[in-house]
């Protein structure tokens, strides 16, 4: 445990330094400045903060904390806020976050990207529990069940464990609240024959104490690339029994389908070759195929194959899973509260298809691959806290204690052969998936943790929190080829045992403005990820580290709230995923930068709001056989991305309200090398709404000026990116009742 707070590099550099330094300066002046406060201001009001800091993040803290209140930067995307904003899908939510960029890459659908780190970097939680690495079990989801998404940046593991390095995104579903039956339902039809609909209930029943929840959610759609259908359903449903003013129950199960003929990607072509019409503004520079080894020199996008499917006709993407929760909650006294969660979770995912489309510079033709691998998942655990509020030395103090148990086995059957061929650039002929044969993978995990978090008010102003999280993490594998025979090196077991933590301090300043700083660490698997981890991997953890300092504000009679953060990563030990699902070592990946947010209401009438992002992240010490990366930016960072958005709403003679919203992402590279970069882009939405009643009829555009642009790059697939949508229009009805 004495790791938690070794230092990860004898060189930090000078932003580690300033910010350190910084940090240092101000915790060390903190008890003197803090007599100088103005008296304390509590301002109880049922109005919701614009940026939703007054809002409780579960994922961020067990002592209850609202995100004003964390040390760190948590961004909370409430289902208003989606709603408002015509987020459809939780990618597109985390689109619209301060320095996060996401897509629906098939093989990792809702895959994230934020503060320079990605995919199974960033822990995706389900309720706060954790289901495995976010590249290997993430769906693309509709955000229409969801209370909320909290994003929490930074080194994330005393909350969720190994793999936050770069943070954690939590997915809340609704929940039963207690009062009058509210009801609500929508239906909306757009471009491509997307058609969304969606009903939900909740509220309390003629039973005494018995409050409900039920959301039933179906979306589908053609897909702008040909062929490429998609359909989700989602059912959730929970029950909470208020046995008594000091014990709840609680129960919730859910029910998640997803199917679809998957987009995987348009390939890269030779800028100069025979007939290709080269679209402008998507990508640049060179490539050397890492599937055929051809030199396409220049690359580009052919504009005859933007909507071109090059997958096998009998391709299969689908998913179906099983939530099952229930525990308690339980004030055992004045001071102290036990709350527990077991939880149950089942899913069953499918891939078949050709996924890799490479351009052969030497015959014009695009080679691909055949793939197929299915998940069987089963995951039992349990979540218990015990939170007890005291007195030290006078000063208020809250402890959290945590301990959380988990079973995961999990079976992946997966292609033994991989045969190719190939199909012409433009209308190819996509044939079928043809012979199959299977080998068998098994990885089971048993998780066990402690965790303990403290809250010491020092003065009625500043606050002092602090965590320390002790985990076992213990793995068995077994690998069969197709004939049955256990492989080379199978089964293998390994045990891990990281202690992670975090340091930091909320000082209130004056009524409205919170200053913060924190100080934490996390870990996470250095080799691909822990499901398919492989006997002559590397067996060890990466470490990193997280400095981070900035304000958070609420002023002008809560109508306008920002904040501010400045941040220091660090991540030693780290192998990044190349192209044909080899590994090299990195060595050290760096990230720092700054995020701001802004939200303001200045009037009933009027809402904006804006959020940037820059960050500079890179690799240090990235030399192997092939040659040095040192230097080179991770795939899918881009350093500056912003968002803004505007609504101004009329009351007569009927409530007409107008928004506008942009999105800039600056330039990526799509893999280590750095050769392709996918080029900046700025697409803009807008919207016009009616409110007839209880129900809003919203008119919506997306992409206005139909911009084409590359939105994703997977570094396992290095020949294709991924396009964003081009324009497209929606009419929806939401109806209250």
């Amino acid at each position: 445990m004495d790791q938690m707070f070794r230092p990860t590099s004898a060189v930090a550099g000078t932003s580690v330094q300033v910010l350190s330094w910084g940090l240092l300066a101000i915790v060390t002046s903190l008890p003197a400045y803090a007599q100088l406060r103005l008296p304390e201001v509590r301002v109880e009001d049922a109005r919701q903060s614009p940026l939703n800091m007054d809002t409780p993040a579960d994922s961020a803290s067990r002592l209850g904390l609202s995100v004003r209140e964390v040390p760190s930067t948590v961004e909370i995307v409430d289902q208003e806020m989606m709603t408002s904003r015509g987020y459809r899908s939780v990618t597109e939510a985390a689109q619209g976050a301060a320095g996060v960029t996401a897509a629906d890459f098939p093989a990792e659908p809702a895959a994230f990207s934020m503060r320079g780190y990605t995919n199974s970097q960033i822990t995706t939680l389900y309720n706060g529990i954790k289901i495995g690495p976010q590249n290997m079990t993430s769906r693309v989801m509709d955000s229409g069940n969801l209370d909320r998404i909290e994003f929490l940046k930074g080194a994330a593991s005393l909350m969720s464990g190994e793999g936050a390095i770069g943070g954690a995104v939590n997915f809340v579903t609704k929940r039963p609240h207690t009062g009058a039956i509210e009801n609500e339902a929508y239906v909306s039809y757009g471009s491509f024959n997307t058609v969304r609909t969606g009903f939900g209930s909740g509220g309390s029943t003629s039973k005494e104490g018995l409050d409900y929840r039920f959301d039933l959610i179906r979306s589908s759609s053609n897909g702008f690339v040909d062929d490429t259908h998609s359909q989700n359903w989602n059912l959730s449903t929970a029950l909470d029994y208020r046995v008594s003013a000091a014990f709840k129950l609680f129960g919730a199960f859910e029910y998640k389908q997803d199917r679809s003929n998957a987009y995987w990607g348009t390939p890269l072509v030779s800028g100069g070759a025979a007939g290709v019409s080269q679209t402008g503004g998507v990508v640049g520079g060179s490539y050397v195929s890492n599937f055929n080894g051809t030199n396409l020199g220049p690359v580009t996008i052919d504009n005859r194959t933007l909507r071109t499917n090059y997958d096998v006709l009998d391709n299969r993407n689908t998913a179906e899973e099983y939530w099952l929760r229930g525990g308690f909650d339980w004030k055992l006294g004045s001071n102290t509260a036990l709350k527990s969660q077991f939880y149950g979770y089942h899913a069953n995912r499918k891939f078949q298809n050709a996924e890799v489309y490479a351009f052969n510079a030497g015959t014009g033709l695009v080679d691909r691959d055949r793939f197929y691998v299915a998940h069987d998942q089963d995951l039992y655990g349990n979540k218990t806290e015990l939170q007890h509020d005291s007195v030290i030395a006078g000063k208020a103090n809250r402890i959290v204690v945590a301990l959380e148990a988990s079973q995961l086995d999990f079976t992946r059957p997966g292609a033994a052969n991989f045969p190719s061929d190939s199909v012409t650039l433009v209308s190819p002929v996509r044939g079928a998936y043809g012979l199959l044969t299977v080998q068998q993978q098994t990885a089971n995990i048993d998780n066990l943790a402690l965790a303990a978090e403290d809250r010491l008010k020092i003065t009625p102003a500043l606050t002092l929190i602090s965590g320390l999280r002790y985990e076992q993490i213990a793995l068995d594998r077994t690998s069969t080829n197709v004939a049955g025979t256990t492989r080379a090196g199978f089964p293998f077991s390994q045990t891990w045992r990281p202690a992670t933590g975090r340091v930091g301090f909320t000082w209130d300043t004056m009524p409205g403005f919170t200053f913060y700083g924190q100080y934490a660490t996390a870990a996470d698997l250095s080799a691909n990820n822990i499901f398919l981890l492989g006997p002559t991997q590397p067996q060890t953890l990466t470490r990193s580290r997280t400095i981070e300092t900035g304000i958070k504000s609420l002023v002008w009679d809560r109508k306008a709230e920002w904040s501010l953060a400045l941040f220091d990563i660090e991540r030693n030990n780290v192998y990044t995923a190349q192209g044909g699902q080899s590994l090299n070592l990195a060595g050290e990946q760096l990230s720092n930068g700054v995020e701001a947010s802004l939200a303001v209401r200045p009037s009933q009438a009027w809402n904006w709001w804006g959020n940037a992002a820059y960050t500079n992240a890179r690799y240090a010490d990235y030399t192997f056989a092939g040659g040095n990366f040192s230097g080179n930016k991770p795939p899918n960072v881009p350093r500056f991305v912003a968002n803004a958005g505007a609504a101004y709403r009329i009351r007569a003679p009927l409530p007409v309200e107008f928004g506008i919203s942009a999105r800039h992402v600056g330039d990526r590279y799509n893999t280590d090398a750095n050769t392709v970069k996918m080029l900046a882009y700025t697409v803009g939405d807008a919207y016009a709404a009616i409110d007839v009643k209880k129900t809003r009829i919203t008119f919506r555009v997306r992409n206005l000026t139909d911009k084409t642009y590359a939105v994703w790059g997977d570094p396992f697939y290095p020949d294709q990116i991924l396009l964003g949508s081009p324009r497209s229009y929606e009419l929806s009805a939401a109806l209250k009742f």
